[in-house]
Protein backbone atom coordinates (compact mmCIF):
# COMPACT_ATOMS: atom_id res chain seq x y z
CA UNK A 1 0.00 0.00 0.00
CA UNK A 2 2.64 1.91 1.24
CA UNK A 3 4.38 1.87 -2.06
CA UNK A 4 1.51 2.75 -4.38
CA UNK A 5 1.24 6.06 -2.87
CA UNK A 6 4.56 6.95 -3.14
CA UNK A 7 4.34 6.05 -6.76
CA UNK A 8 5.45 8.54 -8.77
CA UNK A 9 3.62 10.14 -11.78
CA UNK A 10 5.08 10.57 -15.31
CA UNK A 11 5.35 14.12 -16.44
CA UNK A 12 3.09 15.40 -19.12
CA UNK A 13 3.91 18.84 -20.98
CA UNK A 14 2.55 20.59 -23.94
CA UNK A 15 2.95 23.46 -25.40
CA UNK A 16 0.47 25.86 -25.34
CA UNK A 17 0.15 29.23 -27.91
CA UNK A 18 -0.02 31.38 -24.98
CA UNK A 19 -1.70 31.55 -21.13
CA UNK A 20 -3.50 35.12 -19.73
CA UNK A 21 -3.93 35.54 -16.11
CA UNK A 22 -7.07 36.83 -14.73
CA UNK A 23 -6.99 39.37 -12.78
CA UNK A 24 -7.91 38.76 -9.38
CA UNK A 25 -10.30 40.10 -6.47
CA UNK A 26 -7.61 41.62 -4.58
CA UNK A 27 -5.52 42.69 -7.35
CA UNK A 28 -6.03 46.60 -9.53
CA UNK A 29 -3.48 45.75 -12.16
CA UNK A 30 -4.71 44.63 -15.34
CA UNK A 31 -4.32 40.69 -16.89
CA UNK A 32 -1.29 39.49 -18.20
CA UNK A 33 -0.99 37.53 -21.41
CA UNK A 34 2.35 35.68 -22.72
CA UNK A 35 3.62 36.81 -26.07
CA UNK A 36 6.29 33.71 -26.49
CA UNK A 37 5.05 30.01 -26.49
CA UNK A 38 4.23 28.43 -22.84
CA UNK A 39 4.95 24.84 -21.93
CA UNK A 40 1.95 23.13 -19.14
CA UNK A 41 3.52 19.90 -17.13
CA UNK A 42 1.85 18.22 -15.14
CA UNK A 43 3.72 16.67 -11.88
CA UNK A 44 6.47 18.41 -10.20
CA UNK A 45 9.92 17.50 -8.91
CA UNK A 46 8.14 15.88 -5.74
CA UNK A 47 5.28 13.71 -8.20
CA UNK A 48 2.95 16.26 -6.37
CA UNK A 49 -0.33 16.87 -7.90
CA UNK A 50 0.02 20.12 -9.32
CA UNK A 51 0.22 21.89 -13.10
CA UNK A 52 3.00 24.33 -13.70
CA UNK A 53 3.41 26.83 -16.59
CA UNK A 54 6.48 28.11 -17.69
CA UNK A 55 7.06 30.77 -20.31
CA UNK A 56 10.73 31.00 -20.51
CA UNK A 57 13.83 29.45 -19.61
CA UNK A 58 14.71 31.77 -17.03
CA UNK A 59 11.61 32.71 -15.44
CA UNK A 60 9.47 31.47 -12.23
CA UNK A 61 6.77 28.40 -13.33
CA UNK A 62 3.17 29.37 -12.70
CA UNK A 63 1.69 26.76 -10.21
CA UNK A 64 -1.55 25.42 -9.81
CA UNK A 65 -2.55 22.86 -6.92
CA UNK A 66 -4.51 20.28 -8.78
CA UNK A 67 -6.55 19.22 -5.49
CA UNK A 68 -8.08 23.27 -5.89
CA UNK A 69 -8.12 23.57 -9.30
CA UNK A 70 -10.96 23.22 -12.14
CA UNK A 71 -10.75 23.98 -16.04
CA UNK A 72 -13.54 25.22 -18.35
CA UNK A 73 -13.88 25.20 -21.73
CA UNK A 74 -14.51 28.34 -23.46
CA UNK A 75 -13.98 27.18 -27.34
CA UNK A 76 -12.62 24.26 -29.22
CA UNK A 77 -9.04 25.82 -28.46
CA UNK A 78 -9.19 28.13 -25.60
CA UNK A 79 -9.47 27.02 -21.73
CA UNK A 80 -9.79 28.68 -18.55
CA UNK A 81 -8.13 27.25 -15.16
CA UNK A 82 -9.25 28.40 -11.82
CA UNK A 83 -7.47 27.53 -8.56
CA UNK A 84 -8.19 27.96 -4.77
CA UNK A 85 -5.80 29.95 -3.59
CA UNK A 86 -6.49 28.07 -0.12
CA UNK A 87 -9.37 26.33 0.52
CA UNK A 88 -8.89 25.95 3.95
CA UNK A 89 -8.75 29.65 4.90
CA UNK A 90 -12.02 31.43 5.24
CA UNK A 91 -11.19 34.28 3.57
CA UNK A 92 -9.45 32.23 0.68
CA UNK A 93 -9.50 33.95 -3.17
CA UNK A 94 -9.55 32.62 -6.08
CA UNK A 95 -7.22 33.12 -9.43
CA UNK A 96 -7.07 31.81 -12.44
CA UNK A 97 -5.42 31.75 -16.35
CA UNK A 98 -6.96 31.66 -20.07
CA UNK A 99 -5.42 28.99 -22.12
CA UNK A 100 -4.60 29.37 -25.91
CA UNK A 101 -4.01 25.93 -27.52
CA UNK A 102 -2.31 25.01 -30.57
CA UNK A 103 -5.46 23.11 -31.89
CA UNK A 104 -8.67 21.27 -31.09
CA UNK A 105 -6.78 18.06 -30.32
CA UNK A 106 -3.92 19.17 -27.87
CA UNK A 107 -6.77 21.19 -26.38
CA UNK A 108 -8.74 17.60 -25.99
CA UNK A 109 -5.57 15.97 -24.98
CA UNK A 110 -4.86 18.71 -22.13
CA UNK A 111 -8.31 17.96 -20.85
CA UNK A 112 -8.16 14.36 -20.53
CA UNK A 113 -4.39 14.62 -19.01
CA UNK A 114 -6.15 17.34 -16.02
CA UNK A 115 -8.93 14.98 -15.56
CA UNK A 116 -6.35 11.98 -15.45
CA UNK A 117 -4.61 13.26 -12.89
CA UNK A 118 -6.85 14.81 -10.80
CA UNK A 119 -8.64 11.61 -10.36
CA UNK A 120 -5.47 9.61 -9.95
CA UNK A 121 -4.10 12.32 -7.18
CA UNK A 122 -7.15 13.06 -5.28
CA UNK A 123 -10.15 10.56 -6.10
CA UNK A 124 -7.63 7.93 -4.71
CA UNK A 125 -5.83 9.66 -2.58
CA UNK A 126 -2.60 11.73 -2.54
CA UNK A 127 0.34 11.18 -0.31
CA UNK A 128 1.03 14.20 1.61
CA UNK A 129 3.91 15.88 2.96
CA UNK A 130 2.62 15.07 6.35
CA UNK A 131 1.50 11.61 5.64
CA UNK A 132 -2.22 12.02 5.37
CA UNK A 133 -4.50 10.68 2.47
CA UNK A 134 -6.89 13.40 1.45
CA UNK A 135 -9.75 12.97 -0.66
CA UNK A 136 -11.37 15.99 -0.73
CA UNK A 137 -14.87 15.02 -0.08
CA UNK A 138 -17.69 17.42 -1.55
CA UNK A 139 -20.01 18.86 0.98
CA UNK A 140 -23.13 17.95 -0.73
CA UNK A 141 -21.44 13.98 -1.16
CA UNK A 142 -20.98 14.56 3.06
CA UNK A 143 -24.86 15.49 3.56
CA UNK A 144 -26.65 13.36 0.29
CA UNK A 145 -26.02 9.53 0.22
CA UNK A 146 -24.65 8.38 -3.47
CA UNK A 147 -27.75 6.48 -4.59
CA UNK A 148 -30.24 9.69 -4.59
CA UNK A 149 -27.50 11.95 -6.00
CA UNK A 150 -27.26 9.53 -8.32
CA UNK A 151 -30.65 9.02 -9.52
CA UNK A 152 -31.12 12.85 -8.81
CA UNK A 153 -28.60 14.15 -11.69
CA UNK A 154 -29.40 11.25 -14.13
CA UNK A 155 -33.31 12.06 -14.00
CA UNK A 156 -32.40 16.03 -14.63
CA UNK A 157 -30.03 15.01 -17.70
CA UNK A 158 -32.28 14.20 -19.54
CA UNK A 159 -34.26 16.23 -22.06
CA UNK A 160 -37.73 15.27 -21.38
CA UNK A 161 -37.63 16.36 -18.25
CA UNK A 162 -36.50 19.57 -19.13
CA UNK A 163 -39.28 19.84 -21.65
CA UNK A 164 -41.53 19.05 -19.12
CA UNK A 165 -40.66 22.12 -17.00
CA UNK A 166 -39.83 24.60 -19.71
CA UNK A 167 -43.55 23.81 -20.83
CA UNK A 168 -44.41 24.64 -17.70
CA UNK A 169 -45.62 28.34 -19.06
CA UNK A 170 -46.06 29.44 -15.81
CA UNK A 171 -43.04 28.77 -14.17
CA UNK A 172 -40.95 29.57 -17.53
CA UNK A 173 -43.03 32.91 -18.47
CA UNK A 174 -42.65 34.12 -14.94
CA UNK A 175 -39.03 33.96 -15.47
CA UNK A 176 -38.62 35.44 -18.22
CA UNK A 177 -40.99 38.68 -17.06
CA UNK A 178 -38.99 38.65 -13.85
CA UNK A 179 -35.94 39.12 -15.91
CA UNK A 180 -36.95 41.59 -18.83
CA UNK A 181 -39.01 44.04 -16.38
CA UNK A 182 -35.77 44.11 -14.71
CA UNK A 183 -33.28 44.49 -17.61
CA UNK A 184 -31.43 47.37 -15.54
CA UNK A 185 -30.30 44.78 -12.37
CA UNK A 186 -28.69 42.63 -15.42
CA UNK A 187 -27.02 45.13 -17.69
CA UNK A 188 -23.37 44.97 -17.82
CA UNK A 189 -23.12 42.31 -14.61
CA UNK A 190 -21.90 39.03 -13.92
CA UNK A 191 -24.87 36.45 -13.26
CA UNK A 192 -24.24 33.02 -12.02
CA UNK A 193 -27.08 30.85 -13.00
CA UNK A 194 -27.15 27.89 -10.22
CA UNK A 195 -28.24 24.44 -11.72
CA UNK A 196 -28.70 25.76 -15.27
CA UNK A 197 -30.08 22.51 -16.84
CA UNK A 198 -31.06 23.98 -20.16
CA UNK A 199 -29.73 26.69 -19.82
CA UNK A 200 -32.31 28.48 -20.80
CA UNK A 201 -32.19 30.84 -17.82
CA UNK A 202 -28.82 31.73 -18.52
CA UNK A 203 -29.88 32.54 -22.05
CA UNK A 204 -32.66 34.91 -20.51
CA UNK A 205 -30.24 36.64 -18.30
CA UNK A 206 -27.85 37.41 -21.24
CA UNK A 207 -30.91 38.69 -23.99
CA UNK A 208 -31.01 41.34 -20.27
CA UNK A 209 -28.30 42.40 -21.28
CA UNK A 210 -25.62 40.50 -19.06
CA UNK A 211 -21.78 40.94 -18.73
CA UNK A 212 -21.16 37.63 -18.66
CA UNK A 213 -23.37 34.28 -17.59
CA UNK A 214 -21.59 31.05 -15.46
CA UNK A 215 -24.14 28.54 -16.02
CA UNK A 216 -23.49 25.61 -13.29
CA UNK A 217 -25.14 22.36 -14.26
CA UNK A 218 -23.50 18.98 -12.08
CA UNK A 219 -26.01 16.79 -14.56
CA UNK A 220 -25.05 15.23 -18.33
CA UNK A 221 -27.78 18.51 -19.12
CA UNK A 222 -24.49 20.75 -18.94
CA UNK A 223 -23.82 19.15 -22.60
CA UNK A 224 -27.22 19.97 -23.97
CA UNK A 225 -26.55 23.35 -21.87
CA UNK A 226 -23.64 24.03 -24.37
CA UNK A 227 -25.09 22.63 -27.44
CA UNK A 228 -28.24 25.00 -26.80
CA UNK A 229 -26.32 28.19 -26.18
CA UNK A 230 -24.09 27.91 -28.95
CA UNK A 231 -27.30 27.64 -31.15
CA UNK A 232 -27.48 31.08 -30.36
CA UNK A 233 -24.35 32.98 -31.56
CA UNK A 234 -25.48 35.97 -30.56
CA UNK A 235 -25.75 35.61 -26.67
CA UNK A 236 -23.37 32.35 -26.47
CA UNK A 237 -20.01 34.52 -26.69
CA UNK A 238 -21.24 36.05 -23.01
CA UNK A 239 -22.57 32.35 -21.26
CA UNK A 240 -19.72 29.56 -19.90
CA UNK A 241 -21.51 26.84 -18.86
CA UNK A 242 -19.41 24.96 -16.37
CA UNK A 243 -19.88 21.32 -15.44
CA UNK A 244 -19.70 20.79 -11.61
CA UNK A 245 -21.35 21.30 -8.23
CA UNK A 246 -21.45 24.58 -6.90
CA UNK A 247 -20.29 23.23 -3.97
CA UNK A 248 -17.30 22.52 -5.87
CA UNK A 249 -16.55 24.54 -8.53
CA UNK A 250 -14.57 27.64 -8.81
CA UNK A 251 -15.14 30.84 -10.52
CA UNK A 252 -12.93 33.59 -12.06
CA UNK A 253 -15.03 36.46 -10.99
CA UNK A 254 -17.97 37.29 -8.24
CA UNK A 255 -21.47 37.73 -9.33
CA UNK A 256 -24.06 40.70 -9.32
CA UNK A 257 -26.91 38.19 -9.59
CA UNK A 258 -27.54 34.59 -8.43
CA UNK A 259 -30.54 33.02 -10.61
CA UNK A 260 -31.78 29.58 -10.46
CA UNK A 261 -34.97 27.63 -10.37
CA UNK A 262 -34.29 25.52 -6.88
CA UNK A 263 -37.62 24.86 -6.04
CA UNK A 264 -39.30 21.80 -5.26
CA UNK A 265 -42.60 20.17 -4.05
CA UNK A 266 -43.60 22.27 -0.78
CA UNK A 267 -40.56 24.70 -1.97
CA UNK A 268 -38.05 22.38 0.05
CA UNK A 269 -37.80 18.68 -1.50
CA UNK A 270 -34.87 17.94 -3.80
CA UNK A 271 -32.92 19.84 -1.06
CA UNK A 272 -31.65 22.35 -3.76
CA UNK A 273 -32.48 25.29 -1.88
CA UNK A 274 -29.45 24.55 0.28
CA UNK A 275 -27.34 24.72 -2.60
CA UNK A 276 -28.35 28.27 -4.09
CA UNK A 277 -27.84 29.51 -0.34
CA UNK A 278 -24.42 28.17 -0.84
CA UNK A 279 -24.04 29.50 -4.16
CA UNK A 280 -24.73 33.04 -2.56
CA UNK A 281 -22.26 32.52 0.50
CA UNK A 282 -19.53 31.32 -2.39
CA UNK A 283 -20.08 33.55 -5.43
CA UNK A 284 -22.51 36.62 -4.69
CA UNK A 285 -21.12 40.22 -4.07
CA UNK A 286 -22.24 41.34 -0.87
CA UNK A 287 -25.02 43.21 -2.04
CA UNK A 288 -25.85 40.98 -4.60
CA UNK A 289 -29.46 40.16 -6.26
CA UNK A 290 -31.09 36.54 -5.81
CA UNK A 291 -33.72 35.63 -8.50
CA UNK A 292 -35.85 34.48 -6.66
CA UNK A 293 -35.45 36.59 -3.51
CA UNK A 294 -37.72 35.27 -0.99
CA UNK A 295 -40.15 31.69 -0.67
CA UNK A 296 -43.23 31.44 1.32
CA UNK A 297 -44.43 27.88 2.05
CA UNK A 298 -48.62 28.68 2.69
CA UNK A 299 -50.55 26.06 4.62
CA UNK A 300 -54.68 25.50 5.80
CA UNK A 301 -56.65 22.83 6.73
CA UNK A 302 -59.24 20.80 4.49
CA UNK A 303 -61.78 18.85 4.14
CA UNK A 304 -62.35 16.54 1.48
CA UNK A 305 -64.01 13.78 1.92
CA UNK A 306 -63.32 12.03 -1.29
CA UNK A 307 -59.49 12.39 -1.33
CA UNK A 308 -59.43 10.43 2.43
CA UNK A 309 -61.71 7.26 1.43
CA UNK A 310 -59.96 7.19 -1.74
CA UNK A 311 -56.37 7.09 0.13
CA UNK A 312 -58.56 4.64 2.63
CA UNK A 313 -59.34 2.27 -0.10
CA UNK A 314 -55.93 1.58 -1.47
CA UNK A 315 -55.50 -0.57 1.44
CA UNK A 316 -58.55 -2.58 1.48
CA UNK A 317 -56.63 -5.08 -0.81
CA UNK A 318 -54.65 -6.04 2.32
CA UNK A 319 -58.13 -7.09 4.14
CA UNK A 320 -58.56 -10.38 1.78
CA UNK A 321 -58.64 -13.28 4.09
CA UNK A 322 -58.85 -15.87 0.88
CA UNK A 323 -56.01 -14.62 -1.47
CA UNK A 324 -55.11 -17.52 -3.19
CA UNK A 325 -55.45 -19.33 -0.05
CA UNK A 326 -53.39 -17.21 1.76
CA UNK A 327 -54.74 -14.50 4.75
CA UNK A 328 -53.88 -10.85 3.77
CA UNK A 329 -54.78 -9.25 6.95
CA UNK A 330 -52.05 -9.32 9.10
CA UNK A 331 -50.47 -6.53 6.81
CA UNK A 332 -53.49 -4.18 6.76
CA UNK A 333 -52.96 -1.78 9.87
CA UNK A 334 -49.44 -1.54 7.98
CA UNK A 335 -50.79 -0.61 4.48
CA UNK A 336 -53.05 1.56 6.10
CA UNK A 337 -50.62 3.77 7.26
CA UNK A 338 -48.69 3.92 4.43
CA UNK A 339 -50.80 4.89 2.25
CA UNK A 340 -51.13 7.58 4.88
CA UNK A 341 -47.78 8.87 4.98
CA UNK A 342 -47.37 9.53 1.69
CA UNK A 343 -48.34 13.39 0.63
CA UNK A 344 -50.64 13.95 -1.94
CA UNK A 345 -49.90 16.10 -4.88
CA UNK A 346 -52.54 17.23 -7.13
CA UNK A 347 -54.67 20.72 -7.70
CA UNK A 348 -57.84 20.80 -5.81
CA UNK A 349 -60.45 23.53 -5.23
CA UNK A 350 -59.85 26.65 -2.66
CA UNK A 351 -63.18 26.01 -1.16
CA UNK A 352 -61.85 22.89 0.00
CA UNK A 353 -60.28 25.04 2.52
CA UNK A 354 -61.85 25.47 6.19
CA UNK A 355 -59.92 28.50 7.48
CA UNK A 356 -57.81 31.41 6.07
CA UNK A 357 -53.81 30.52 5.41
CA UNK A 358 -50.92 31.20 6.84
CA UNK A 359 -47.30 31.57 5.81
CA UNK A 360 -43.92 30.54 6.83
CA UNK A 361 -41.08 33.15 5.02
CA UNK A 362 -38.02 31.48 3.94
CA UNK A 363 -35.06 34.81 2.87
CA UNK A 364 -32.88 33.50 0.70
CA UNK A 365 -30.74 36.44 0.82
CA UNK A 366 -29.92 36.17 4.40
CA UNK A 367 -30.83 32.41 5.92
CA UNK A 368 -28.30 29.86 6.66
CA UNK A 369 -27.79 26.75 5.22
CA UNK A 370 -28.34 24.83 8.21
CA UNK A 371 -31.44 26.30 8.81
CA UNK A 372 -32.78 24.58 6.21
CA UNK A 373 -32.04 21.22 8.00
CA UNK A 374 -35.03 21.40 10.61
CA UNK A 375 -37.90 23.74 9.45
CA UNK A 376 -40.45 23.98 12.42
CA UNK A 377 -43.58 26.11 11.48
CA UNK A 378 -46.12 26.29 14.59
CA UNK A 379 -49.79 26.43 13.33
CA UNK A 380 -52.83 28.03 14.60
CA UNK A 381 -56.28 28.47 12.41
CA UNK A 382 -59.64 29.80 13.23
CA UNK A 383 -61.95 27.85 11.00
CA UNK A 384 -64.67 29.51 8.83
CA UNK A 385 -66.79 26.59 8.61
CA UNK A 386 -68.37 23.20 10.58
CA UNK A 387 -66.53 20.05 8.45
CA UNK A 388 -64.14 17.25 9.01
CA UNK A 389 -60.85 18.11 8.83
CA UNK A 390 -59.17 15.86 6.68
CA UNK A 391 -55.26 17.21 6.79
CA UNK A 392 -53.58 20.86 5.91
CA UNK A 393 -53.30 22.03 2.85
CA UNK A 394 -49.74 23.57 1.57
CA UNK A 395 -48.10 25.39 -1.81
CA UNK A 396 -46.07 27.81 -1.91
CA UNK A 397 -44.70 31.02 -4.09
CA UNK A 398 -41.39 33.14 -4.46
CA UNK A 399 -41.06 36.48 -5.28
CA UNK A 400 -38.49 38.60 -7.78
CA UNK A 401 -37.41 41.38 -5.81
CA UNK A 402 -36.06 43.61 -9.02
CA UNK A 403 -35.25 47.10 -8.98
CA UNK A 404 -37.90 48.21 -11.30
CA UNK A 405 -40.68 45.23 -10.97
CA UNK A 406 -41.34 42.89 -8.34
CA UNK A 407 -42.98 39.49 -9.46
CA UNK A 408 -44.44 37.00 -7.61
CA UNK A 409 -44.79 32.82 -8.55
CA UNK A 410 -47.34 30.76 -7.13
CA UNK A 411 -48.50 27.58 -7.15
CA UNK A 412 -51.71 28.50 -5.12
CA UNK A 413 -55.34 26.91 -5.59
CA UNK A 414 -57.26 28.78 -7.87
CA UNK A 415 -54.11 29.93 -9.44
CA UNK A 416 -53.17 28.97 -12.78
CA UNK A 417 -51.94 25.31 -12.52
CA UNK A 418 -47.79 24.68 -12.16
CA UNK A 419 -46.15 21.34 -12.80
CA UNK A 420 -45.44 21.56 -8.85
CA UNK A 421 -49.14 21.09 -8.19
CA UNK A 422 -50.24 21.78 -4.40
CA UNK A 423 -49.72 19.36 -1.95
CA UNK A 424 -51.57 17.84 0.86
CA UNK A 425 -50.97 15.95 3.99
CA UNK A 426 -53.68 13.75 4.73
CA UNK A 427 -54.79 12.90 8.52
CA UNK A 428 -55.87 9.02 8.96
CA UNK A 429 -58.23 10.32 12.07
CA UNK A 430 -59.83 13.12 10.68
CA UNK A 431 -61.21 15.79 13.08
CA UNK A 432 -64.49 17.66 13.86
CA UNK A 433 -64.62 21.41 13.88
CA UNK A 434 -67.13 23.80 14.29
CA UNK A 435 -66.95 27.22 12.73
CA UNK A 436 -65.25 29.81 14.81
CA UNK A 437 -63.38 27.22 16.57
CA UNK A 438 -59.47 27.28 16.68
CA UNK A 439 -57.31 24.61 15.18
CA UNK A 440 -54.00 24.44 16.31
CA UNK A 441 -50.75 22.49 15.49
CA UNK A 442 -47.02 21.97 14.41
CA UNK A 443 -45.82 21.16 11.14
CA UNK A 444 -42.40 19.85 11.89
CA UNK A 445 -39.83 18.78 8.85
CA UNK A 446 -36.47 17.06 9.44
CA UNK A 447 -34.30 16.74 6.10
CA UNK A 448 -33.01 13.40 5.28
CA UNK A 449 -30.05 11.72 3.33
CA UNK A 450 -32.45 10.99 0.19
CA UNK A 451 -32.48 15.09 -0.72
CA UNK A 452 -35.85 15.50 0.62
CA UNK A 453 -37.94 15.97 3.99
CA UNK A 454 -39.67 13.39 6.77
CA UNK A 455 -43.09 15.39 7.38
CA UNK A 456 -44.17 15.44 10.79
CA UNK A 457 -47.46 17.10 11.10
CA UNK A 458 -50.03 16.85 14.16
CA UNK A 459 -53.25 19.04 14.32
CA UNK A 460 -55.73 19.93 16.90
CA UNK A 461 -59.29 21.23 17.83
CA UNK A 462 -59.50 23.26 20.74
CA UNK A 463 -62.32 23.48 23.19
CA UNK A 464 -65.30 24.90 22.08
CA UNK A 465 -68.50 26.74 23.83
CA UNK A 466 -68.73 27.83 27.64
CA UNK A 467 -65.32 26.88 29.47
CA UNK A 468 -63.33 27.57 26.00
CA UNK A 469 -61.07 30.24 27.53
CA UNK A 470 -60.20 27.82 29.86
CA UNK A 471 -58.22 25.99 27.04
CA UNK A 472 -57.96 22.20 26.46
CA UNK A 473 -57.65 20.33 23.55
CA UNK A 474 -61.11 18.16 22.65
CA UNK A 475 -59.03 15.93 20.10
CA UNK A 476 -55.56 15.77 17.82
CA UNK A 477 -54.56 13.72 15.11
CA UNK A 478 -50.92 13.44 13.70
CA UNK A 479 -48.90 11.58 11.31
CA UNK A 480 -45.72 11.32 9.84
CA UNK A 481 -44.95 11.09 5.57
CA UNK A 482 -42.17 11.23 3.58
CA UNK A 483 -42.05 13.79 1.04
CA UNK A 484 -39.81 11.65 -0.94
CA UNK A 485 -42.59 9.52 -1.89
CA UNK A 486 -45.97 11.28 -2.86
CA UNK A 487 -48.86 10.06 -4.33
CA UNK A 488 -48.87 11.66 -7.45
CA UNK A 489 -53.31 12.30 -8.13
CA UNK A 490 -52.43 14.76 -11.02
CA UNK A 491 -56.53 15.39 -10.83
CA UNK A 492 -58.02 18.47 -11.91
CA UNK A 493 -60.07 20.34 -9.17
CA UNK A 494 -63.24 19.11 -8.83
CA UNK A 495 -66.38 20.92 -9.32
CA UNK A 496 -68.46 21.94 -6.41
CA UNK A 497 -71.52 23.53 -7.39
CA UNK A 498 -73.04 26.43 -5.45
CA UNK A 499 -76.45 27.04 -4.53
CA UNK A 500 -77.58 30.69 -4.82
CA UNK A 501 -78.96 31.34 -1.85
CA UNK A 502 -76.11 29.73 -0.31
CA UNK A 503 -74.07 31.88 2.37
CA UNK A 504 -70.17 31.76 2.07
CA UNK A 505 -69.78 30.31 4.97
CA UNK A 506 -71.26 26.97 3.70
CA UNK A 507 -69.27 26.45 0.76
CA UNK A 508 -67.50 23.97 1.49
CA UNK A 509 -70.07 21.02 2.28
CA UNK A 510 -69.98 18.92 5.62
CA UNK A 511 -70.22 15.31 4.74
CA UNK A 512 -72.30 13.28 6.41
CA UNK A 513 -70.89 9.80 5.33
CA UNK A 514 -69.26 8.67 9.08
CA UNK A 515 -65.88 7.06 8.78
CA UNK A 516 -63.78 5.67 10.71
CA UNK A 517 -60.44 3.23 10.56
CA UNK A 518 -62.65 0.89 12.13
CA UNK A 519 -65.48 1.52 9.72
CA UNK A 520 -63.01 0.46 6.70
CA UNK A 521 -63.67 -3.29 7.28
CA UNK A 522 -66.76 -2.92 5.23
CA UNK A 523 -65.65 -2.50 1.69
CA UNK A 524 -69.19 -1.65 0.16
CA UNK A 525 -68.92 1.54 2.22
CA UNK A 526 -66.38 2.95 0.35
CA UNK A 527 -67.89 2.16 -2.72
CA UNK A 528 -71.24 4.15 -2.24
CA UNK A 529 -71.02 8.42 -3.44
CA UNK A 530 -71.49 10.89 -0.79
CA UNK A 531 -74.80 11.70 -0.30
CA UNK A 532 -73.88 15.35 -1.65
CA UNK A 533 -72.47 13.56 -4.91
CA UNK A 534 -73.88 13.04 -8.05
CA UNK A 535 -71.53 10.63 -8.83
CA UNK A 536 -70.52 7.34 -7.76
CA UNK A 537 -67.30 7.56 -5.63
CA UNK A 538 -65.16 4.88 -7.84
CA UNK A 539 -65.58 7.05 -10.70
CA UNK A 540 -63.41 9.68 -8.95
CA UNK A 541 -60.17 7.31 -8.41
Amino acid sequence: MEGSLGQKHEHHEFTLVSISKLPSSTSTSSSSTSSTPVVARFGGESGAAELRFRQEADSDDLAFDLRTSQIFRLGSVQSVCISKDDASKEKSHSRGVTIQFRNEEESSAFHSAFDKRKEDDIVQGTHLPNGTISSLKSKFDDKIESSSAKMYFHYYGQLLHQQNMMQDYVRTGTYYAAVMENRADFTGRVVVDVGAGSGILSLFAAQAGAKHVYAVEASEMAEYARVLIAGNPALSQRITVIKGKVEDVELPEKADILISEPMGTLLVNERMLESYVIARDRFLHQNGKMFPTIGRIHMAPFSDEYLFVEVANKALFWQQQNYYGVDLTALYGSAFQGYFSQPVVDAFDSRLLVAPSISHVLDFTNIKEEELYDIDIPLKFVATVGARVHGLACWFDVLFNGSTVQRWLTTAPGAPTTHWYQLRCVLSQPLYVMAGQEITGRLHMVAHSAQSYTIHLTLSAKMWGPGAEQGGILQSSSCKLDLKEPYYRMSQPQAYPVVQDQQQHQLIPTQDLPIQPKDLEDADLMLHASPNSGAPLNSLI
